[in-house]
């Protein structure tokens, strides 16, 4: 068995079918940035722990939760309220754990729009360490997300996905949201390439992180990726749903 740890910061319209999605883990908690609606209300009422921390970084917030919850379990599975466990996703956490043998593992996502997994346009598999083992790793403050910090046993990969609904709460508010990520990730572009900081590793996250960072400086970049998508990642594929995206 393994626990599981959700950030929330107003999301009383996912959190209800999120902790549905996981009813079957015995340890759950809820880390709350300060919501003004009602998601505390709804994670309680549904059985799940909840403590609070006003928010300043995802990497920050996820260690606070590392080290202030009360956890069952060895194993921790960083989840969103947007997201969603599948039954095979909880097989394989729970074998992998049994085994042992890393200190973490990256995880990808299924990306729905409109009730469609748009697996080309989303450019599956994209990763993020989400599944560690307490004591073993921690997290770090990157752009406008997290990246993992230094393993003890290294990290693997993990051959399920979790559901994402990206779009849950609308285009508008996942506008509005992705522009505060492009501002943080153009601020953690500049602070990289000033301290030349290289990506090291031949993985599958490392060359699209170096990939990313050279085309980012093309002119013409949007046209770029949009050629990219559609027909070498073969978005074309996804049918308006993924065009659309």
């Amino acid at each position: 068995m393994f626990s599981i740890l959700i950030l929330t910061g107003n999301e009383e319209i996912n959190i209800r079918e999120c902790l549905e999605s996981i009813s079957w883990c015995d340890d759950i908690w809820v880390l709350d940035c300060g919501s003004k609606d009602r998601t505390v209300e709804i994670a309680k009422e549904m059985g799940a722990n909840v403590i609070t921390r006003p928010f300043d970084n995802f990497g920050n917030q996820r260690n606070y939760g590392i080290d202030n919850c009360k956890w069952k379990h060895e194993w921790v599975f960083d989840l969103d309220a947007d997201e969603r466990f599948t039954p095979e996703l909880r097989a394989e956490c729970e074998e992998l754990s049994k085994r042992d043998e890393k200190s973490a593992y990256y995880v990808a996502n299924k990306m729905m729009l409109m009730g469609k997994w748009i697996k080309h346009a989303s450019q599956f598999p994209v990763y993020q360490m989400r599944f560690h083992k307490l004591g073993e790793i921690r997290f770090v403050a990157h752009g406008h997300g997290q990246r993992e910090g230094e393993a003890k046993r290294g990290i693997g990969y993990m051959k399920e996905a979790y559901i994402h609904y990206n779009f849950s709460k609308g285009l508008g508010d996942w506008f509005e949201k992705h522009a505060k990520y492009a501002l943080r990730e153009a601020e953690q572009q500049i602070a990289d390439e000033k301290a030349n900081i290289a990506i090291v590793g031949d993985d599958a996250l490392s060359r699209r992180r170096r990939l990313k960072r050279l085309v980012s400086n093309l002119p013409g970049r949007a046209w770029i990726k949009l050629f990219y998508l559609l027909f070498v990642k073969g978005d074309i594929l996804d049918g308006p749903v993924g065009w659309l995206y």
